[in-house]
């Protein structure tokens, strides 16, 4: 679904332009390249999730086999392996950096945060209890 809808971007050219402007904003102080770096990739997949998750809320919720697709997309390895919902919505929020906002006790949930995931985290602390 998602690779009809978005047209490919160029990871590398995006991320060093995204890296560039971190270090432009910084001043291009050295020693903080790395971390330019490393950044932009994270803000990279986010952007990649951000898209996605809007595109699936046009086309419904969220399914096993749509979680499998964001996760290939974003360079999860093997996503195909993960027949879980949780385990493929906690890789995929690892991997842009987003501490999940769902833990393994219901008083723990993102109440009151801006959350893209927020639909889905619901569904699956429901799903616990």
């Amino acid at each position: 679904m998602l690779n009809h809808a978005v047209k490919p971007v160029n990871r590398h050219q995006w991320i060093s332009e995204a890296a560039y402007y971190k270090a432009l904003a910084r001043k291009f102080e050295p020693g903080k390249e790395l971390t330019d770096w490393l950044d932009a990739e994270i803000d990279y997949v986010r952007m990649l999730i951000a898209l996605y998750i809007s595109i699936l809320e046009e086309d419904g919720p969220m399914t096993i086999l749509s979680l499998q697709e964001l996760a290939a997309f974003v360079g999860i390895k093997d996503p195909e392996d993960m027949c879980s919902e949780i385990e493929l919505v906690r890789t995929i929020q690892n991997i842009a950096g987003h501490r999940p906002c769902f833990r393994l006790e219901s008083n723990m949930t993102c109440e009151g945060l801006e959350c893209k995931w927020r639909t889905e985290c619901r569904k699956l602390i429901s799903a616990w209890f």
